[in-house]
């Protein structure tokens, strides 16, 4: 499993909001589907029908994000979810299991852009507690911990191997991308393996 901490590594940066200002002004996270790829730039159109164009570095690469379920979250389980809702009352979109060669990478709570008061937590589960309305994680990281409400439906999903071979107009991405004079370039694309919409 150790093989793979290099490749993985280089997602969890994108994943992460940057501990400096200045990183996290550059840091934007790219979500929708691929328009057209030539050569080494890649339209995508976000859902609002908004294109974007991001330039790939040389050496770019690819990952799939595959489905998972909650019976694969367990007490010791390190996953990232973002949620909506005030820190007390915290409702999951989604939820990453990370592979164990992430556990403990990115570790916290913190503002995330995937809607109103939307954050993402990274933490070790510590406990859940099954309910009529969902499955209620206890979520302890560096410094804290989190409730965290699982509704019945939300997108459980991890990563698996990728290539370049995925990534073709019609193809659902996330890509975590930087801005740097007016351009965005990027060096990972995360494609949801067939037709999956990578939730995060």
């Amino acid at each position: 499993m150790s093989s793979h901490r290099p490749l993985l590594g280089l997602i969890l940066a994108g994943l992460c909001v940057a501990a400096s200002p200045a990183l996290a002004q550059s840091a934007q996270r790219i979500r929708g589907t691929v328009e057209s790829i030539s050569g080494d730039h890649l339209v995508v159109k976000s859902a609002s029908g908004a294109e974007t164009t991001v330039t790939l570095a040389p050496n770019w690469a690819v990952t799939a994000v595959v489905p998972s379920s909650l019976s694969e979250i367990k007490p010791g389980t390190f996953i990232g979810t973002a949620a909506t809702g005030p820190d007390d009352k915290l409702v999951a979109r989604e939820v990453l299991v990370f592979p164990p060669a992430l556990k403990g990478s990115g570790e916290g709570h913190y503002a995330w852009d995937l809607g109103p008061q939307s954050t993402m937590t990274n933490a070790t589960v510590d406990g859940d507690v099954t309910q009529a309305d969902g499955q209620e994680l206890t979520l302890s990281y560096k410094g804290g911990q989190s409730k965290v409400m699982v509704p019945p439906g939300i997108p459980v999903v991890t990563f698996g191997p990728g290539d370049r071979s995925m990534v073709t107009p019609g193809a659902k991405v996330f890509i975590p991308a930087k801005g740097e004079n007016g351009a965005l370039t990027a060096s990972r694309v995360l494609v949801g393996k067939d037709g999956l919409t990578p939730p995060m």
